[in-house]
């Protein structure tokens, strides 16, 4: 058989398919593998260039071809697109990522090891159980407000609210329900308690996010979000295309010689880019609060909104990290004042 250059792999739960071509392009291999199959068939093969997209489960079987000797590339899937010539199938999928891993002006995804994998997971459950929080303080809301029993906005105030109720002469079936609701308002908030605790002990045992929360605006949880995603940022040309991969640049509009900047264009990381509003939100209320100055932020205050000034200020807050990350330095502005 010729030998075997560049695979392209798609991945799923349990078939995958595979598409292998030569040094010249040619077809070698079409077939597809259940999962107990993968590693055997890769032990027998030379040392390729294997492309996946990044989905589910992409990581780790980066890591487990790679420690074969294989150089495993993962590609954002919306890039692979482009490459499928007709129609919507495993085989289709597969010659495309065969194609694009090829290309030399593809961008790739960094293979993440199983800690930086784990720091992850402990921010997305914290996320889901912050979702979860959200909708039993609707919850208890919406029912008390029922009832006429209402309280300020704000977590901080549920307490206020069910002590509202219990001390309101509610019918006998609404106090049970209202209970539950209670007790799972409390259990969501403490086991959101435990999650951040492993964070911040997280970050104050990373020198990177060390090195992070000396940026205005970023706390633990945004560092440590920071440096588990973005471990390498040499990919980036500049500090702007880390700002456009968040998706906090405006997006273009262009034709015929004309250059238009509409909004921002929301790709990217959504989560990063929330955490990145939320403290920039948080240094223009401090700022708000504190004495008038001369400062860049406070003459945009004079001439945007609030909001419009925390997606610029967020995004100049990851052009600040982008440097950070890349010189392995710390804020200067932080450190003098």
């Amino acid at each position: 058989m010729t030998e075997i250059t560049t695979v392209g792999v798609d991945l799923a739960k349990s078939v995958f398919q595979v598409h292998a071509v030569d040094g010249e392009g040619a077809v070698v291999l079409r077939r597809q593998f259940r999962r107990s199959q993968m590693l055997e068939f890769f032990q027998r093969l030379a040392p390729c260039l294997i492309g996946m997209e990044a989905c589910a489960g992409a990581h780790h079987w980066g890591r487990e071809l790679g420690r074969l000797g294989h150089n495993v590339r993962l590609m954002p899937p919306s890039y692979v697109k482009p490459y499928v010539r007709r129609g919507k199938t495993d085989h289709a999928d597969a010659e495309a990522i065969c194609e694009a891993v090829t290309r030399p002006s593809m961008r790739f995804v960094p293979v993440k090891s199983e800690e930086i994998q784990a720091l992850l997971m402990t921010h997305k459950a914290r996320e889901f159980l912050v979702r979860q929080l959200t909708q039993v303080t609707n919850a208890i809301r919406a029912h008390l407000g029922e009832f006429g029993i209402v309280a300020p906005k704000g977590i901080h105030n549920v307490s206020r609210l069910l002590e509202a109720g219990e001390r309101a002469k509610l019918p006998a079936c609404a106090r049970a329900p209202l209970r539950l609701l209670a007790d799972q308002f409390f259990e969501t908030r403490d086991r959101i308690d435990q999650l951040t605790k492993i964070i911040r002990l997280e970050a104050a045992s990373s020198d990177t996010a060390k090195r992070l929360q000396t940026i205005p605006g970023i706390g633990p949880i945004t560092a440590t979000a920071l440096a588990a995603t973005l471990p390498d940022v040499t990919g980036f040309r500049s500090s702007r295309d880390l700002s456009a991969w968040l998706g906090l640049t405006p997006k273009p509009h262009s034709s015929g010689g004309r250059e238009k900047l509409g909004r921002i264009s929301k790709m990217g990381n959504r989560y990063l880019r929330r955490l990145l509003y939320l403290g920039a939100m948080g240094v223009i209320t401090s700022r708000r609060r504190g004495q008038p100055g001369e400062d860049w932020l406070w003459r945009l205050l004079q001439r945007k909104t609030a909001k419009q000034a925390a997606i610029a200020l967020a995004n100049r807050m990851a052009r600040i990290v982008w440097a950070l990350l890349r010189n392995g330095t710390e804020y200067r502005g932080a450190r003098a004042a």
